[in-house]
């Protein structure tokens, strides 16, 4: 069994900054894709970025691209989302999700776990 607990989550301003970090339970961190996902109230879990299981390739949403990091230690059993010139609509519920694939992917429905959550609130 996998678990996943996120971390990091705020109320930050408008051009500012946060990283999120997940860490995974289980021995499975290291063979498996991870990926970011966000949920807005009222609304769908969107994509936001995937890392593959060695952390050689990284994948973005376009509403983040250039503002968001992804990346990984294998050691800590931990991906981080770095977060930075944050806008009031990045706004959401953000989730980590492990995929058991050497590569990442944009679907919900092709993750096998999830985290609970941590909220993010950006200011106006």
């Amino acid at each position: 069994q996998v678990q996943l607990v996120e971390s990091g989550g705020g109320l930050v301003q408008a051009g500012g900054s946060l990283r999120l970090s997940c860490a995974a339970s289980g021995r499975t961190f290291s063979n498996a894709a991870m990926g970011w996902f966000r949920q807005a109230p009222g609304k769908e879990r969107d994509f936001v970025a995937a890392i593959s299981r060695t952390g050689g390739s990284t994948y973005y949403a376009d509403s983040v691209k250039g503002r968001f990091t992804v990346s990984r230690d294998n050691v800590k059993n931990t991906v981080y989302l770095q977060m930075n010139s944050l806008k009031p609509e990045d706004t959401a519920v953000y989730y980590c999700a492990l995929r058991s694939r050497s590569l990442g992917s944009k679907f919900v429905k092709d993750y096998d776990y999830w985290g609970q959550g941590t909220q993010v609130t950006v200011s106006s």
